[in-house]
């Protein structure tokens, strides 16, 4: 198994538990979301959150990260829990895809979601996010002659002209998300001004519904790339970015998606 440092994993054991695990998984921060796993916690679930890269033994960046840390901290939560599912922000939703396209889990929730493999840099060298049995995934490549319109600078123009000037990269490196067999829940503020989450989306109920698969999409026209649950602080650091929303537009995401990740983590039954 790849196994993760202790100090790079929260687990939050509920008092009264219900069966339900979740793995809890950050965007580009890195941070542990040790908040939202004890928040998880409070309600019945088993929630591990940890820290997929800059930690012990780990990748320092978002570059090549093994998949199969992913795949074996699902096998852990499957150790004690009835039920399993993947909660992922950001980068963190393009992990939780990607594995349950690899092992079966009961939900999965990406919130500001993508449709494809984007790539990370170190040392000067570009690669993809993501490997598997050590090969890297397929990734699109950023387009070389874009700059940020706006400062602070805003990417998802970055992420859109890449798409569109590199189809057959995009299609290579598309998350074959007919592959997953639970439930999926993407949460999709409008406003995000990091990548555009509403078209990814849409890629991703388009490629579903030909598979006969459904997908559930909670969106807010006016909420951007953060997504606070309630009573959660308002995430601060990561890099200098324009994320888009407000903050009363992006507490109303939270608590609508709050109700359905409860819901959705609860109730859900394992893949046959």
């Amino acid at each position: 198994m790849t196994r993760i440092d202790e100090t790079d994993r929260h687990v939050a054991a509920p008092a009264n538990p219900t069966g339900s695990g979740i793995l809890v998984l950050a965007g580009s921060s890195g941070r542990i979301e040790s908040e939202r796993a004890d928040l998880l916690a409070r309600h019945g679930v088993r929630a591990h959150a940890i820290r997929w890269f800059g930690g012990q033994g780990q990748r320092p960046v978002p570059h090549e990260v093994p998949l199969e840390l992913f795949v074996d901290e699902v096998a852990l939560l499957r150790d004690s829990c009835d039920r399993v599912a993947i909660l992922g922000t950001s980068f963190g939703a393009e992990a939780a895809l990607l594995t349950a396209t690899r092992t079966p889990v009961d939900a999965v929730i990406a919130i500001a979601p993508t449709s494809v493999v984007w790539p990370g840099i170190l040392d000067g060298s570009w690669s993809s996010h993501w490997t598997e049995a050590g090969a890297a995934l397929p990734w699109v490549p950023f387009v070389e002659d874009w700059t940020a319109p706006t400062d602070p600078p805003e990417f998802r123009g970055l992420y859109a002209e890449s798409l569109d000037r590199h189809p057959l990269e995009a299609e290579a490196a598309a998350i074959p998300v007919e592959r997953i067999t639970g439930e999926l829940l993407l949460v999709v503020g409008e406003d995000d001004r990091v990548w555009p989450s509403g078209r990814f989306a849409d890629e991703i109920v388009g490629r579903r519904s030909s598979a006969g698969l459904p997908t559930d999409v909670l969106r807010h026209s006016r909420a951007g790339h953060r997504v606070p649950f309630p009573g959660e602080a308002i995430a601060s650091g990561g890099h200098r970015m324009a994320r888009g929303g407000s903050p009363e537009a992006d507490a109303e995401l939270g608590a609508l998606a709050w109700d359905a990740v409860l819901a959705l983590t609860l109730k859900a039954t394992r893949p046959s």
